[in-house]
């Protein structure tokens, strides 16, 4: 407890506090925004805030990351348009109300919900975070490889709709990460020393996050206008506070053991909610569909409480589970730090500040953005070619001021093109992210491995954890096969079936 106090005395200073300001109000903007998620906004910020402190820098990217989650839901809400996959299922609900005439309820919920989520979130994220790291300081190098195995392979099998496609994007960030001279050899250099150090991942988060997303937006622009729907001053009556209340906390109960889970996200927890939510609306079941406010609360209480789980193991562990949670891992390892159990033993004044300063990016949010709310409805129509003009601006810029060399912009350009293929075949890019992160950490780790046990192999699965870690692998891998053997359909079908059949509802 004096450690979080001392932390949060830090995160209040004015400039970091001026930073989480910062972050929220660019967070917010970058989700209301459609195309323009948190992770690009990240990946664009890492060069320029390479000579800003790692605790401020850190509170900006944490401020960003929250914000972004909530901001998804406004243009979720007056577009039917999310900004990230995790809010498709509040555009479900959330247009309908707002086509009904409550916009202004549907974006209260969002954002107090978001608020209760969060800071319930992050209130266990205080609690877990420093206990799994104790856990995960005893483990060997055999225990780490498993858990980065398990990562990587998690967030290809788990998370999208073609474990194929995953394990496609997985074998290029793998094949990214060998680039240069780690080992001694060259290897994927084809003789160019500029080369040998291997790829910045700045270069490789930015070109497949903004340039790829830009050239996507570029061949799909729409001339037509925006139709937005008007928002006045977001409000909730007494009726609305008691449809929502039980929705926030029972969103939240989803959201936070997804998020912290390898193979964590938003989306399915946000699914749950919203089916569970349905079942359990009684009276006001045949609201579903037209309008219920409880699809809006649920669904945005998950979202952000998977958002604040996502952080346990990457700070606890070093393992990212989502896109922004990987680019914000390179962040920091950018700046000599690694996540993990040692981070807690020696950055303990950065840690804490920066868990400090996430219980006031989230009050931040709930006492800026509903205010704001008709702002963020107006920056909407914001045209996209000026829009993705600037963002490419500052990719290149970023690219260049990496090493200050016309050679990483050219790394920019065809990686931006790699990008835009992969959304074209629809390659998920989550797992390149990770694999490009994790690839030359997983060679370490094997490397130590080994070489403590001269060459066996069998040192591999030679601890508990690892063994347990491998099953659970072995179950990810093998359970398709197996659900193909037992007759009828599985529950876990039905799931994908209807997430499926809801994303089309509201594409449509």
């Amino acid at each position: 407890m004096d450690a979080l106090l001392t932390g949060l005395s830090l995160a209040v200073t004015p400039e970091n506090l001026l930073y989480a300001v910062v972050g929220v109000l660019l967070g917010t903007a970058v989700g209301v925004l459609p195309g323009i998620g948190p992770a690009m906004t990240v990946a664009l910020l890492l060069p320029v805030t390479y000579n800003v402190e790692p605790s401020a820098a850190l509170i900006l990217f944490a401020g960003i990351y929250y914000g972004g989650m909530y901001g998804g839901s406004t243009t979720s809400i007056l577009l039917n348009t999310p900004g990230e996959s995790s809010s498709v299922i509040t555009a479900l609900e959330g247009n309908k109300m707002a086509k009904a005439g409550r916009a202004a309820q549907a974006l209260a919920t969002a954002a107090i919900g978001s608020f209760v989520a969060g800071t319930i979130g992050t209130v266990l994220l205080v609690a877990l975070a420093p206990t799994v790291a104790e856990w995960v300081v005893v483990l060997g190098a055999p225990s780490y490889f498993a858990l980065m195995v398990l990562a990587l392979i998690a967030v290809t099998t788990v998370l999208g709709s073609s474990r194929l496609r995953g394990f496609v994007a997985l074998t290029l960030g793998l094949t990214i990460g060998l680039v240069g001279t780690a080992t001694g050899q060259p290897r994927l250099t084809f003789g160019n020393p500029l080369l040998a150090d291997g790829i910045d991942i700045v270069v490789v988060a930015v070109a497949i996050f903004a340039v790829g997303e830009a050239l996507w937006v570029a061949a799909h622009l729409r001339r037509r206008p925006l139709e937005i729907i008007p928002v006045g001053r977001p409000w909730m009556d007494r009726e609305d506070w008691r449809r929502s209340w039980k929705p926030w906390l029972r969103g939240t109960a989803f959201g936070f053991p997804f998020g912290a889970l390898p193979a964590g996200g938003a989306e399915m927890p946000t699914f749950l909610s919203y089916v569970t939510e349905r079942r359990l609306a009684g009276k006001h079941r045949a609201e579903f569909g037209k309008g219920a406010i409880e699809g809006v609360a649920g669904p945005e209480a998950a979202n952000n409480a998977s958002a604040a789980g996502t952080l346990v193991p990457l700070l606890a562990i070093g393992l990212p589970t989502t896109a922004t949670a990987a680019v914000i891992l390179a962040a920091m390892q950018g700046y000599g730090l690694q996540p993990g159990p040692q981070l807690f033993e020696a950055e303990p004044e950065l840690v804490w500040t920066l868990l400090a300063s996430l219980f006031v990016a989230n009050t931040l949010l709930l006492v800026i953005n509903l205010p704001l709310a008709p702002l963020w409805a107006r920056l909407l129509r914001t045209p996209r070619p000026y829009l993705y003009a600037g963002i490419l601006f500052f990719a290149v810029l970023g690219a260049y001021s990496v090493n200050f060399q016309w050679f990483d912009v050219a790394l920019l350009v065809l990686f931006g093109v790699l990008g835009f293929a992969m959304r074209r075949f629809g390659l998920p890019v989550l797992p390149l992210i990770v694999g490009v992160i994790l690839g030359p950490r997983l060679e370490e780790q094997l490397g130590q491995a080994l070489q403590l046990s001269r060459g066996d192999v069998s040192a591999l699965w030679s601890e508990p954890v690892a063994v347990v870690v491998y099953v659970v692998v072995a179950a990810l891998l093998l359970w398709p096969l197996v659900l193909r053997l037992i007759p009828g359909r599985q529950a876990p079908e039905r799931l994908a079936d209807e997430v499926d059949e809801l994303e089309e509802e509201v594409r449509r």
